[in-house]
């Protein structure tokens, strides 16, 4: 049966963000993740953890200003020193919390910077911070996201993460592979998972179009998590998706998988 992780930043926002962590346990839910927890006190998210008897399974690298649309600084070059310090931080926060995975947000390609450069850039990062992550324990992920959400998003597709994985060479690199945004980059979800398992260290869910939750649109997904079991998937699947109306009123498609 799956492991699903409750997304803190897109789920229960009927609540204060520390109040999330009761409402996802009380929902079923074993995992959470959120996108950071920078804006708050390590050891408050640590006693939410372990008062709900949570396990933290995700979060990312800062992204630089998130609030002025920047969607990641790892193919900046003019950000390597922010991005460093950046790695410094999550493992901080990572320890304490007890995460395991940290996904880094590539950007979005600046206008008038060849992509071959920008490529460069986000390949050094990526093999400082795998380094860095391992040597605290912690796993080091990538994600495709699509442009249409996210125009000028550097990176894209599956593809094109394996590839850059290859080259890189790391023991300790992995891809994050968030269904919704495959299911319009490249669809074929099924087979280019099965495909590609042993370099996916985390999956995500939305269904599209829209994405809100499992069966308001077009991705079978009671297919997809049967597929998952069959071909060994043994990760965390993350529920970022945002409610049709509120996040209770949404779990519907969950009943069946609730711990």
């Amino acid at each position: 049966m799956p492991n699903f992780a409750a997304n803190l930043t897109l789920l229960f926002n009927e609540h204060d963000f520390l109040d999330r962590f009761e409402q996802a346990a009380r929902a079923g839910f074993r995992g959470v993740e959120f996108l950071f927890p920078y804006a708050f006190a390590k050891e408050a998210i640590h006693e939410r953890l372990v008062r709900h008897e949570l396990e933290l399974v995700l979060h990312n690298l800062p992204a630089g200003d998130w609030a002025a649309g920047e969607r990641g600084i790892a193919v900046l070059a003019d950000r390597r020193g922010e991005f460093r310090e950046g790695v410094q931080r999550a493992i901080d926060y990572a320890g304490t919390l007890g995460c395991t995975r940290i996904n880094c947000l590539a950007g979005i390609a600046p206008d008038g910077v060849e992509r071959a450069r920008l490529h460069d850039t986000f390949r050094e990062n990526l093999s400082h911070a795998a380094g860095e992550l391992k040597k605290a324990g912690i796993r080091l992920l990538i994600e495709p996201i699509n442009t249409r959400d996210i125009p000028g998003f550097f990176l894209t597709n599956t593809r094109q993460a394996v590839a850059l994985i290859e080259e890189i060479n790391s023991e300790n690199l992995f891809v994050q592979y968030d269904a919704y945004h495959m299911q319009i980059m490249e669809g074929d979800l099924a087979r280019t998972i099965e495909s590609n398992l042993p370099r996916i260290a985390h999956i995500q869910l939305a269904d599209n179009p829209g994405r809100h939750e499992p069966g308001t649109g077009e991705i079978n997904y009671p297919f997809l998590f049967k597929h998952l079991d069959a071909i060994g998937y043994r990760g965390w699947i993350g529920c970022e998706y945002r409610p049709a109306t509120t996040t209770s009123e949404g779990l519907g498609w969950f009943a069946p998988y609730r711990g």
